[in-house]
């Protein structure tokens, strides 16, 4: 039986927590920030990059565990506003509004916009692992699509809702998890970042 390799994710959102632990497999042995007891610690994300946000959460963590920690920052990005919300998506418009409400602001902000052309934006993650505060390596994911006319789909979470696929014909929110996990942003980074793990000699002798 191959030994699993042990990761901490360190991220409070357990629906993403849920996602990486169906994308890792039976390679690896996914942990949270809860599982460990880490939630209680806060971290101040003021990179300026989705690389820089993400590393400085693994360097974070990997303060507190020997295990190697993964972290990714992740967002929305629309050309229309200029790259908003990005690096920002959990943050935008205040934390203490919901997602559902987001949406529609957005949607507020872009009902004049009626070329599905000029509605463009894409989904992007970075995904970097640390050990003893140190990056190995970053891996980033990014799927385009446009800003949907109106929020579609109860699945998913956070911007899935208004965030349109065109080669499905549906949004995120519309998509079984099993397809999503097929696609999204978070499975090509994360898809990358497993296979680094498994298959380079260089990683393996920090795990």
């Amino acid at each position: 039986m191959t030994k699993k390799i042990k990761l901490l994710f360190a991220t409070g959102n357990e629906n993403k927590v849920k996602e990486v632990r169906q994308l890792a497999g039976k390679n690896f042995e996914i942990f949270s920030l809860k599982d460990l007891g880490l939630d209680k610690f806060n971290v101040e994300e003021n990179g300026t990059t989705f690389n820089e946000n993400a590393s400085i959460k693994a360097k974070f963590y990997s303060k507190h565990t020997d295990l190697p920690v993964v972290a990714d920052d992740s967002g929305l990005v629309i050309d229309y506003l200029n790259g908003e919300p990005g690096i920002y998506s959990a943050r935008y418009l205040g934390e203490a509004l919901s997602f559902n409400d987001k949406c529609k602001i957005i949607l507020e902000k872009m009902e004049n916009v009626t070329n599905p052309r000029e509605r463009s934006a894409r989904f992007v993650c970075v995904a970097c692992v640390s050990l003893n505060e140190k990056i190995l390596f970053c891996e980033e994911g990014r799927v385009d699509g446009y800003i949907s006319f109106e929020m579609k789909g109860e699945g998913g979470f956070g911007y899935d809702p208004i965030f349109f696929y065109p080669p499905l014909n549906m949004t995120f929110a519309e998509m079984p998890m099993n397809l999503k996990n097929k696609i999204s942003h978070r499975y090509q980074a994360f898809y990358k970042l497993f296979n680094t793990l498994k298959n380079s000699p260089k990683v393996g002798e920090f795990l």
